[in-house]
């Protein structure tokens, strides 16, 4: 063992239940951080990369991209941070700095040296966790840091797409799937100002999802409710995984509209070209967001107060929180202490 051991849990092989696991992180690097992990949120994505389910998993996988902590060690060229300091850790953990997208400042769409914070690199299902310094964003101190984690990559995630469409308090905005990343959109919309539809197949949850800020609930299944909100919305946030009738939801747009895709739908979207050409219609589609993007989410989080819904497990618990998880029932997010 050596001081630059980190501990954590691990997946051995793809679908396997995690195991503690230690291992020697070596030297930091003059461009990385390392960060105590306090919190770390569960992610259908961390569940899919320790399935192998994307085929670009590399083992042992230590997930955890929802990541809250504080700086332990700063590498040489790290700026604007300093040790003791809390901070944030999303999806991605480093990107090149010369591409032509980090350039532009839109380093979540490196074509470079980008890596992921939990493929071919360890996550924060663990006691720490290191970064490049550019991806390690300030938490303001307003901000809960329990739940402030899933912000990281649910939240920018539905977040990034509002800033991409301009969207305004004008704007009526359909939410269609609300879990994880759902109900963070719902609560972001509401302070955002819009009007909020909100599409989900369990009208059980009709009343809290008011509550959360939605104006309006309707049943992501059923065709006659689909037709009777045609031409309604300027945007769509499509959160869910699964194959719809986008035909129909494509006829709930309004003019200009966008359906803006965050879930990983596998099977091919048939999209008639004539419904996107009469109303100018368009599929857009994203991954999360640049560290600008995320620290102005997690400034705006503060400002109005808007924290997940999560339910929060110890870390040693790991396995039982995935457990939570693939049942369906977790409300709305699982969050981890660390308790190494």
């Amino acid at each position: 063992m050596t001081i630059n051991t980190i501990h954590a849990y691990a997946a051995l092989q793809a679908g396997e239940k995690l195991e503690p696991y230690a291992f020697d992180a070596g030297e930091l690097q003059a461009h990385q951080v390392e960060v105590k992990v306090e919190y770390c949120g569960l992610c259908h994505s961390d569940v899919s990369v320790i399935n192998n389910e994307w085929g670009n998993s590399v083992f042992p996988v230590i997930g955890g991209h929802e990541i809250i902590g504080t700086i332990t060690e700063l590498g040489s060229e790290a700026k604007g941070l300093k040790v003791g300091q809390r901070v944030g850790i999303g999806w991605t953990a480093e990107s090149c700095q010369y591409c032509d997208p980090c350039v532009s400042g839109q380093q979540v769409l490196c074509t470079g040296e980008k890596k992921a914070t939990i493929v071919g690199h360890a996550g924060g299902f663990a006691d720490k966790v290191r970064a490049g310094w550019q991806w390690i964003i300030p938490l303001p101190e307003d901000l809960d840091p329990e739940s402030a984690g899933p912000l990281l990559c649910g939240g920018i995630t539905v977040f990034d797409p509002i800033l991409k469409h301009q969207i305004q308090a004008v704007h009526h905005v359909g939410v269609i799937g609300i879990g994880g990343l759902g109900h963070m959109a719902i609560k972001l919309l509401k302070a955002w100002g819009c009007e909020i539809t909100a599409f989900t197949s369990s009208l059980d949850k009709t009343d809290e999802l008011k509550t959360m800020g939605a104006d309006h609930v309707v049943n992501s299944r059923d065709a006659s409710a689909l037709k009777a909100q045609r031409g309604k919305f300027d945007l769509l946030l499509c959160t869910v995984n699964v194959t719809l009738d986008w035909k129909a939801y494509l006829n709930t747009l309004a003019p200009n509209g966008a359906i803006h895709m965050l879930g990983m739908v596998i099977d091919p979207m048939p999209i008639p070209a004539g419904a996107l050409i009469s109303g100018a219609k368009s599929v857009t589609g994203s991954p999360t967001g640049s560290p600008f993007a995320l620290r102005q989410l997690l400034q705006f989080a503060a400002r109005k107060n808007i924290a997940p819904q999560i339910e929060l497990y110890p870390m040693s618990k790991i396995n039982d929180a995935l457990e939570r998880l693939h049942s369906g029932k977790a409300r709305y997010r699982i969050v981890l202490k660390a308790d190494f």
